[in-house]
């Protein structure tokens, strides 16, 4: 059977209709290599990032196995346990600093310390805690049979036992506590005719480098009878004092009518005296305080010891305040000022002496290194030089 020809009205558009075929035919054929050439491009991109997850979970698997958590943690302890012992190795060489402004023999503490030091720059830190320790029991060891066992040629030895306040001038006594005998110099004098004033090396607030004089000193250019040491500073000495030696941060007044550390407002919650004419005042904070310089002067320090005859410092965690040693006070009973230093007592300890003999009221002052007490000469000290000292001068 043959096949009919096309209508001439559809043969004369059959080589457009030819041409649309083939055009299709071609785009077909172009867009299936576009799609073929993108399915391989695809496909390398996931082999690729197939590889890399592949790889990424080996190396998360490899971490897990490292506990990498455990290693840092680990890590952060032993930077702890490296700077706990750079902070005792800095106070263990400043208590020695102290025992040095004391006049106290250090050879075998030195010794003992510089291997510390020689440990530590090894890296060796369990060998240099290890012997920092045994030097901290080395020095508590002796420090405690010092203090204990005056020879027959220290006067402090040939005191006697006496809890009776002198009237007046120098005493060294034994006052029986409640809780032991406890040893104290003293010096008493009547605020109707002795003005009470406070020396500051630098007349104004100094923050590095301050001058310090030594009590004699103070005691001289005043034209005092009487003097001891004020409030605590940071002794050039010590490591832990660079950059602010020889400063101290508690609010005082000068015989010369300036206020030092009056925008401290950081330490006015700490207790402070004032001297005025005839009488002194306890404030157990320093903001309770202005600024009148109308009195002879202000000193702050810490703590409190006795406030109207009761004790009001039995102790706290400070390990300084917990350790026996010499204390310098200041207090009065009724209108008679006492300067003086205590012997072989802790803070708590000094404050039951003083009550046992009868003060009204009593301040804690700066002590170790820097204890230093003159009438007609050192009672005690004199220890290293000081930023500022209470001073008595006759009316």
């Amino acid at each position: 059977m043959s096949i009919p020809p096309l209508p001439l009205s559809i043969q004369k558009f059959l080589p457009a209709i030819t041409l649309i075929l083939a055009g299709i035919i071609i785009l077909v054929v172009i867009l299936i290599s576009l799609l073929m050439s993108q399915r391989t491009t695809l496909q390398t991109t996931i082999n690729n990032y197939d590889k890399k997850l592949n790889s990424t979970s080996k190396e998360l698997l490899k971490l897990k196995n490292q506990d990498q958590y455990k290693r840092n943690e680990s890590l952060q302890k032993n930077i702890q346990e490296i700077e706990k012992t750079y902070k005792n190795a800095v106070k263990t060489f400043e208590t020695i600093q102290d025992l040095k402004a004391q006049k106290q023999k250090t050879d075998s503490y030195d010794k003992l310390f510089a291997k510390t030091l020689s440990y530590l720059s090894e890296l060796n830190y369990a060998s240099g805690e290890a012997t920092l320790i045994n030097l901290d029991k080395e020095i508590a060891s002796d420090q405690d049979k010092f203090q204990a066992s005056f020879t027959q040629t220290n006067p402090i030895a040939n005191a006697s036992a006496n809890n009776t306040l002198p009237g007046s001038g120098y005493s060294l006594q034994k006052v029986s506590t409640d809780i032991g005998e406890f040893t104290v110099a003293l010096i008493g004098a009547d605020m109707d005719s002795t003005r009470i004033i406070i020396d500051t090396a630098s007349d104004s607030d100094c923050r590095d480098s301050c001058p310090v004089l030594s009590l004699s000193d103070y005691v001289s250019r005043s034209n005092a009878f009487a003097g001891v040491n004020g409030s605590y500073f940071c002794p050039a000495e010590y490591p832990s004092c660079s950059g602010k030696t020889n400063t101290f941060d508690l609010l005082v007044m000068n015989k010369n009518k300036h206020y030092l550390n009056s925008d401290n407002n950081v330490y006015s919650t700490n207790p402070a005296v004032i001297f005025q004419n005839g009488s002194m005042r306890f404030v157990d904070k320093a903001s309770q305080w202005g600024r009148d310089t109308g009195v002879d002067g202000v000193l702050s320090n810490y703590p409190l010891l006795l406030s109207g005859g009761n004790i009001v410092f039995s102790g706290d965690s400070d390990p300084k305040k917990g350790s026996k040693g010499t204390r310098s006070f200041v207090g009065n009973k009724s209108n008679i000022a006492y300067i003086g230093v205590l012997y072989n007592v802790t803070v708590a300890e000094g404050a039951h002496a003083l009550r046992a003999l009868g003060l009204d009221n009593a301040l804690n002052l700066d002590s170790g290194g820097s204890t230093a007490l003159w009438s007609a000469g050192y009672k005690a000290g004199p220890g290293r030089n000081i930023p500022n000292a209470i001073l008595f001068v006759r009316k």
